[in-house]
């Protein structure tokens, strides 16, 4: 996905039709979306060489529409409102029904499975995908329909070679790109281990594994309402900060204080770690437009789409990173699947529960003190902008 984010993004900042600069694209590529999900569940009956190019070519497939669909989709909210508190609003909104539909997905795809299928597993998931993926186009044609760009910022003419060298001065930005680098670390590592934690460490078997996973769901959907009503009261890089701290101390006190035996206090730990973490969320994401109009006053040229990209980058680059921590320290720690787990291998799992991706928050925390645009310094910007464009 990462070498497909580039071209994308320069391609979203050259384009200007009737509907807008990022609308088109959800119109364009929502029913390709629909079909591409439907393709990547499709078992054709050929040889095993010939399965395994439709896997990887489906897979490509799949990756540049969702990245051409979501580059649009993700830049639109600096285009739908240039107010940083209706930005902020606007993605806390987005990430609790993400949150929402993620948590449906994952309840009700395996038993729509089972019923279409019919006995037949990988029908069911066929079919069950299909209607996924037409659900998914039909929502993309909705937000097109029901959105409208109300700022038309200037349409640059330099190649993409030169936009990037111009991105590239966008000190913000770069924080932006590395926090979400390293946020995708701790997400990640913690995430990828949380059943592991709930079957093994906690001794609850497969069973405790859906409430555990659970309790994190609706913490982050909480941290989203959440964090739209504090920002109202108290300065939103701050609150990203001290969330991020939050975290790491909560994190340590998880690994020192919870044993296999203490349920009640790892489901309470859980919660409150996915409530802080998430808490930046909206923060983020609405804070990337900023970095943009940022950019455009510090350097006289308005990068758009390429930033929005490039965040992507950094946010996929951070999930390699991860799955490649990951897989070592599962290795380091012999850890083994569906087996009774050593004494290392369980340190090793409420280790990379805990303490290895609170590391990573404590460093975003750390970080966080380095960027600069909170909404007093972001309506300077601003009125430096329109003197500008006067």
């Amino acid at each position: 996905m990462p070498l497909s984010i580039r071209p994308w993004g320069f391609l979203t900042d050259k384009l200007n039709t009737r509907w807008g600069r990022y609308r088109p694209w959800l119109l364009w590529f929502a029913i390709p979306f629909g079909f591409a999900v439907y393709l990547m569940f499709i078992t054709p009956d050929m040889a095993y060489m010939a399965k395994l190019a439709w896997a990887y070519g489906t897979y490509i497939l799949m990756t540049l529409v969702y990245t051409a669909i979501t580059i649009p989709y993700i830049s639109m909210i600096g285009v739908i409102t240039s107010d940083p508190v209706e930005r902020l609003s606007a993605n806390g909104y987005r990430f609790v029904m993400t949150k929402i539909a993620a948590f449906l997905v994952t309840i009700v795809v395996p038993m729509l499975a089972v019923w279409l299928g019919q006995g037949n597993k990988a029908l069911g998931y066929q079919f069950s995908m299909g209607l996924m993926g037409a659900m998914g186009a039909l929502l993309f044609i909705f937000c097109f329909l029901t959105t409208r760009e109300r700022s038309e910022p200037e349409i640059t003419s330099l190649s993409v070679g030169k936009q990037f060298k111009y991105l590239l001065r966008n000190d913000q930005w770069i924080i932006l790109g590395v926090v979400i680098l390293l946020l995708m670390c701790g997400y990640v590592i913690r995430g990828s281990v949380a059943a592991y934690y709930a079957k093994y460490y906690l001794n609850g078997g497969d069973s405790l594994i859906s409430p555990f996973l659970t309790t994190g769901v609706v913490a982050s959907i909480l941290a989203m309402i959440a964090t739209t009503w504090i920002t109202k009261f108290w300065d939103k890089i701050k609150m990203f900060r001290y969330t991020q701290i939050i975290t790491f101390i909560l994190s340590a006190l998880m690994y020192f204080s919870v044993g296999r035996e203490n349920l009640v206090l790892a489901f309470a730990f859980y919660f409150l770690i996915n409530f802080f973490c998430d808490m930046q969320m909206p923060v983020f994401w609405s804070s990337i437009a900023e970095a943009v109009d940022y950019g455009e006053k510090k350097t006289g040229l308005r990068v758009s789409g390429l930033a929005f990209g490039g965040i992507l980058f950094f946010q996929k680059f951070g999930m390699g990173i991860a799955g490649g921590i990951l897989g070592f320290l599962l290795s380091h720690f012999g850890y083994q699947a569906d087996v009774e787990q050593s004494a290392r291998s369980l340190t090793g799992i409420a280790l990379m529960m805990t303490l290895i991706p609170a590391l990573f928050h404590l460093a975003v925390g750390l970080l966080m003190k380095k960027y600069l645009i909170n909404n007093e310094y972001y309506r300077d910007i601003q009125l430096a902008l329109a003197q500008k464009q006067a």
